[in-house]
């Protein structure tokens, strides 16, 4: 029988799979529905961005708007907040908290957060591990058990397996972040902090997802490996 009929180490990442698909559920139901819930403030996501970064002294760091949806990101190589449009122009409590949470992506950078520096250094590695890994991992597997270059694979993936967890602490400080600053400087009235809390706690769910598939894969190809000694 064709080998991937009986690979029974699929079963290993299934349920990490279930939990990215009820991840990415929650977090796209749960900024339907604080999108359209809007804040007292009156205030726009590319307005929020632009305070809170005036107030750090980031005056050098662009907010624009950018095509797609929940497309939103803070790049540290060209040192600029992208927005999706329903965030950048939306003055609802989903589009202040991803806003602020960019921003706080950007106080990191600034800040030099340690674990946010760590992974921008490893991304090399990580985003070669994650394209060269597979292919050399079942290269070795399917031409005569190839431990050496099956051991090649693993050690490149064990690269994006480290990005995806480092992002978890990055990821809950921007977040934790925002929401202080939010409430701090009044964007938020104290009974829309939590709405916004539960929108990027949500969007955090994605990583963990994401963290625990890449931990389930590491092991499954250990497993292969094992067996084919």
């Amino acid at each position: 029988m064709w080998w991937p009929f009986y690979d029974t180490t699929w079963f290993i990442i299934l349920p990490a799979l279930f939990f990215t698909m009820w991840a990415q559920s929650r977090v796209q139901s749960t900024y339907h529905r604080y999108a359209r819930v809007y804040a007292r403030s009156g205030m726009t996501g590319a307005q929020v961005a632009r305070r809170l970064l005036d107030e750090a002294g980031l005056y050098d760091i662009p907010v624009q708007q950018v095509h797609g949806h929940l497309a939103d990101h803070f790049d540290p190589r060209a040192r600029v907040i992208r927005l999706s449009a329903g965030v950048y122009q939306s003055t609802s409590l989903a589009a202040l908290g991803i806003a602020a949470h960019e921003t706080g992506h950007a106080l990191q950078h600034a800040e030099g957060y340690i674990p946010l520096a760590f992974r921008n250094n490893i991304f090399p590695l990580a985003n070669i591990g994650s394209r060269a890994a597979f292919p050399l991992f079942f290269i070795g597997l399917f031409f005569g058990g190839l431990h050496q270059l099956m051991t090649v694979g693993i050690f490149l993936f064990a690269f994006a397996v480290l990005f995806q967890l480092v992002t978890l602490p990055v990821e809950y400080n921007a977040s934790s972040r925002a929401i202080a600053l939010l409430a701090g400087r009044g964007f938020l009235a104290p009974d829309e902090v939590q709405p916004a809390k539960e929108v990027l706690n949500a969007a955090a769910l994605t990583y963990l997802a994401a963290a625990a598939v890449s931990i389930t894969q590491l092991i499954r190809l250990l497993i292969l490996r094992d067996r084919r000694r």
